[in-house]
């Protein structure tokens, strides 16, 4: 007897999902980058508080570094956040939509983010040419400031492939909206966001990172 690999998807969701699972690879990458730079600033806070009081000797530039490590973990996690919807929503107005109301709401939402994002790609990208070009340095220990700004334009730019990708599944809801609605983020009630994260913890506990990818909406259907 042949075993069943898991549900049939439609095209569309084979292509949300495909992609999908190579962009949510980087983006935890990123936000793994992101977490370690919090435990290494806070590890170097401690190495300076230490040295300040029982030497008298602080961490040279520590000011600096911590500056310039702020870019490094508000930005780098950014995608991540969005991809779980981690961020702050508004629902009030949204949670009384339901079908495909909902999902044109959800799509307008994550376009007007997306219109925010590209310009806020291109001005972070400027300020770090400028960066380059100049050489501009931190005024304590003349740290390059250019990779600390170049980590803006290119975290905000993985949040905007994460964007499109969620406009796309949008799209598919609008269209079809009985279709799963995957790992986007949307309104759920008490119930469905405890069973929600019963189901995710779940299937990660069974099947690891390697299966998330493709893994059916812990969240359900269209409501």
């Amino acid at each position: 007897m042949s075993k069943s690999n898991g549900p049939a998807y439609p095209k569309s969701d084979m292509a949300y999902l495909r992609f999908n699972g190579v962009l949510g690879k980087i983006e935890n990458l990123f936000n793994l980058i992101a977490a370690t730079s919090i435990l290494v600033l806070m590890l170097l806070a401690v190495v300076q508080v230490a040295g300040r009081n029982l030497f008298n000797q602080p961490v040279p530039g520590f000011i600096d570094i911590t500056e310039q490590a702020m870019a490094v973990f508000a930005f780098m996690g950014i995608a991540y956040c969005q991809r779980v919807g981690g961020h702050i929503r508004m629902e009030l107005v949204i949670g009384v939509f339901k079908g495909r109301t909902q999902w044109i709401a959800e799509f307008l939402g994550v376009l007007a983010i997306l219109l925010v994002v590209s310009v806020l790609i291109y001005g972070s990208f400027l300020h770090f040419d400028r960066a380059w070009t100049f050489g501009d340095s931190t005024m304590d220990i003349s740290i390059p400031t250019w990779p600390s700004k170049f980590v803006v334009p290119l975290a905000l730019s993985l949040l905007w492939l994460r964007l499109v990708l969620q406009l796309f599944g949008y799209t598919r809801l609008i269209i079809n909206p009985s279709a799963s609605v995957l790992d986007l983020p949307h309104v759920m009630d008490a119930a469905q966001h405890a069973k929600a994260e019963i189901e995710e913890t779940f299937h990660s506990a069974e099947n690891g990172e390697e299966g998330s990818e493709m893994r059916t909406a812990a969240h359900g259907g269209a409501s």
